[in-house]
């Protein structure tokens, strides 16, 4: 089952359901009015959305639609709690080098994770608005997933249970503004804008045999102003599976229906599949060059995230965002 929100409702926009070739949809306001209010109340409403999935699937859902991918909204536009892990160590060494820091030994067994800003998403196609250049404008290619109530002090071996659905996001970083907030001791604030989600959300049925062990086994494609970026497998060197991140986040307390856990920036030991953000790359380059030579991003760039199946499918659709100068209001 395929899941997404239009860009209508209110803030919380209105829930449709999707067909798996990611053509057509149709409202599931008849079921529920929004992927909140989904997420609350699964075990009531999955069985009736599945339906109206299988509906649209067979042509019988006489009020389907085309999909507009730029009439949506995040799949949840808004969410009670968004912790990012950091699960390739890969890409954790990389960037600690890129600003002087040694990765602890404890990394290997206890994961890093924060929160991260969740009171509004991007939607898949929404600019990244951004006030200066001089931030360090960076993108990272990432996959979620979306949780039921997680019970507090859940084990790791059983927190994948509570997995309802998988996103993929671009959680949009500001590197230059990085380094000093964490030098203050107290983690990320002002280096860490609203990221985007993908244009729908996935049970994990979907991904059929691709979705085993908390993991997703396929590669994850990046393009950069066109060109192909990386695509890392994100099954391979991902040191904590989700049943573990979720387990993590949940050690103290229990996570709210709605509950968002990243997996971090996708990341291979093989820097032959290329990077899911530009931080990486400039990290290889300084240790094979001596400096790095590729920029972050400027106004009017451009980056694609998608998933594709074994068939060459879009799974989610894909996240596709330029750069802009924010022109907003000021204080």
């Amino acid at each position: 089952m395929k899941l997404a929100s239009l860009k209508e409702g209110g803030r919380d926009g209105t829930l449709i359901v999707v067909d798996r070739e990611l053509g057509r949809g149709v409202r599931a306001t008849s079921v529920v009015p929004t992927l909140q209010g989904a997420l609350d109340n699964w075990d009531a409403v999955c069985a009736p959305l599945a339906e109206l999935s299988e509906k649209l699937a067979s042509g019988a859902a006489s009020d389907s639609f085309s999909l507009d991918v730029s009439a949506l909204a995040s799949p949840l536009p808004r969410a009670y709690q968004f912790l990012d892990g950091s699960a390739y160590l890969a890409h954790v060494e990389r960037v600690r080098k890129a600003r002087g820091a040694e990765m602890p030994p404890s990394f290997l067994t206890d994961p890093l994770m924060y929160q991260a800003a969740s009171d509004g998403f991007l939607g898949p196609r929404d600019a990244v608005e951004v006030e200066s250049e001089e931030f360090g404008i960076d993108f990272e290619s990432e996959v979620c997933v979306i949780t039921g109530d997680v019970p507090m002090a859940i084990g790791s071996g059983e927190a994948g249970q509570y997995v309802r659905l998988i996103v993929l996001i671009n959680d949009v970083s500001l590197r230059n503004l990085i380094p000093a907030e964490l030098g203050k001791g107290f983690g990320f604030l002002n280096s860490k804008p609203r990221s985007a989600l993908s244009p729908v959300a996935v049970t994990p049925d979907e991904l059929g045999d691709a979705w085993r062990e908390n993991k997703v086994h396929l590669p994850l494609v990046t393009h950069y102003n066109g060109n192909k970026f990386g695509e890392p497998e994100c099954a391979e060197d991902m040191q904590f599976d989700f049943g573990e991140l979720i387990a993590h986040a949940a050690r103290t307390r229990p996570l709210a229906a709605g509950t968002i856990v990243g997996s971090g920036t996708i990341a291979n030991q093989d820097e032959s599949r290329g990077a899911s953000c530009l931080a990486e790359k400039r990290v290889i380059e300084v240790v094979r060059d001596g400096k790095a030579s590729t920029p972050f991003m400027s106004f009017g760039d451009r980056v694609r995230i998608e998933m594709l199946d074994k068939a060459g499918a879009s799974i989610f659709g894909a996240i596709d965002q330029t750069i802009e100068r924010y022109s907003g209001p000021r204080a």
